[in-house]
């Protein structure tokens, strides 16, 4: 696989030798949904693009709130191929615990499932001065919601297309900037003695 030392590094070399065959599935209304190694790729790249694009940079933190979803994995890689920092959380936390790992981890954006999550991170947006943008999953119950903070994910990939053509080889180069030594993940426990304490990991 050549040099594979970070995740989005793996991910660059999976999508280059077995490309079209299954990476993830997810079932949809009770059929399996299949995304190739190549698909996954793309959408890891065209996201982060897009992040690039909002001003996302090298060290800031995106965290996830929802369901195991393939557009949350993909979140995550994105910000690690910016050289960023992914912040998972759990989708039952309460809003004291999920403001503190927020203002905590300085989480840049947020990557959530649905309304249900959305409205969680409404209600603490005063809490939360470092939070530039919050991006959702699953349109249903927002599409009239309106705050210039607030993006769909088919709308930052798209974006992330425009600036990829504006910018041709600049997703690569940030891939290449990174390093073993990295701060991938920042995997906090649930706090149920106390305020939730984060676990930083390497890629490597």
């Amino acid at each position: 696989l050549g040099e594979v030392t970070t995740l989005p590094r793996l991910l660059q070399a999976n999508a280059r030798e077995r490309g079209g065959r299954p990476a993830i599935r997810e079932k949809d209304r009770g059929i399996w949904q299949t995304h190739t190694w190549r698909e996954y790729h793309d959408h890891v790249r065209d996201f982060a693009l897009g992040l690039a694009a909002l001003g996302f940079r090298r060290g800031e933190a995106l965290s996830v709130i929802g369901d195991n979803r393939p557009r949350l994995y993909w979140a995550q890689l994105a910000a690690q191929a910016l050289g960023g920092v992914a912040v998972p959380v759990y989708q039952d936390s309460i809003a004291r615990e999920l403001s503190y790992v927020w203002g905590h981890a300085e989480a840049t954006v947020i990557v959530a499932e649905d309304q249900e999550q959305v409205d969680k991170i409404i209600s603490l947006r005063d809490q939360l001065p470092g939070l530039r943008y919050v991006i959702y999953d699953d349109p249903r119950g927002l599409t009239q919601v309106r705050f210039d903070w607030l993006k769909s994910f088919d709308e930052v990939e798209e974006l992330g297309r425009k600036h990829g053509a504006q910018h041709p080889g600049l997703f690569e180069a940030e891939v290449d900037r990174g390093r073993p030594d990295d701060v991938a993940m920042i995997c906090y426990t649930s706090g149920t003695t106390g305020n939730p304490k984060g676990a930083m990991l390497t890629h490597a």
